[in-house]
């Protein structure tokens, strides 16, 4: 990881990023409107590997939104990549180490609560790991712990403050609860209907590992999900990754608002 960091802080310099964005499928281009922005290729990076998702640049950037130093990962690692825990969460360790102290983690997401539908943004006030896996297993990182409580693993205030720039915005955004899975596949419609009765609104493929690490770390932790359709068996349609992206880009308008007034937030210091 040293190799990692020391690579980030040659590429940046001086910068000293406050806030990390985990931008998902569709969501990048909020990155895109950073002023003062430098980027690096995660190919460039050592210890990143390339992005080969859809919807993904896999880039950093670095630069300042809402007058708040920010670094954002344009794209994210996946387990069903075959990507081990260790690759998939490497990110958000290095990262870390700059002196970020904040995550605001984004994903797109099937809508497994019937009010979802696509395009919705649900706040994600809890989550559910059924991946199978925990990327704190083993001995313990250097500046973690080895018993995180996760109580809380979406900190309170950051989603108060969410909730308070979607009324100020009128930004529709819903609450819910995010089931992490392995994929690659979509769920079935029996599995979609044992996430309902587990109490799961959104599942993906993506985030629990993040959070947990960065949560391990000591970070404050927002979580959005974008819903990008119903999941299986809801409305009977096939499901695909183009429709994804697809309404990942219309909804970016309405998410970026969502996001810089967060951020903005977050730099004036609002304790909500």
């Amino acid at each position: 990881m040293k190799l990692t960091v020391d690579a980030l802080r040659a590429k940046f310099g001086t910068a000293k990023p406050h806030v990390l964005l985990v931008l998902g499928s569709g969501l990048g281009s909020l990155a895109d409107s950073f002023l003062n922005a430098q980027a690096i290729d995660f190919a460039d990076v050592p210890g990143f590997a390339r992005a080969a998702v859809v919807g993904h640049k896999g880039r950093v950037v670095v630069g300042d939104l809402e007058g708040v130093s920010c670094i954002a990962l344009q794209g994210r690692y996946h387990l069903y990549e075959g990507h081990s825990l260790e690759s998939v969460t490497l990110p958000i360790r290095a990262i870390h180490q700059l002196g970020v102290d904040t995550m605001i983690v984004t994903n797109a997401a099937g809508g497994v609560n019937r009010s979802l539908r696509a395009g919705s943004l649900m706040l994600i006030d809890d989550h559910i790991n059924l991946t199978g896996r925990n990327p704190l297993v083993g001995p313990v990182v250097e500046g973690e712990t080895r018993f995180p409580d996760m109580t809380e693993a979406y900190d309170l205030k950051l989603r108060s403050l969410a909730l308070a720039v979607a009324a100020e915005q009128g930004v529709a955004l819903a609450r819910g609860v995010y089931g992490g899975l392995l994929g690659p596949t979509y769920e079935t419609p029996a599995e979609v209907r044992m996430l309902e009765i587990l109490g799961v609104d959104a599942v993906g493929m993506s985030t629990v590992p993040e959070v947990i690490v960065a949560r391990a770390r000591g970070m404050r932790v927002l979580g959005i999900s974008l819903i990008t359709n119903e999941a299986a068996g809801i409305t009977g349609e096939n499901l695909s990754h183009t429709d994804v992206v697809t309404v990942g880009n219309n909804a970016a308008d309405a998410f970026g608002r969502l996001i810089r007034g967060v951020i903005g937030g977050i730099g004036a210091g609002h304790d909500y």
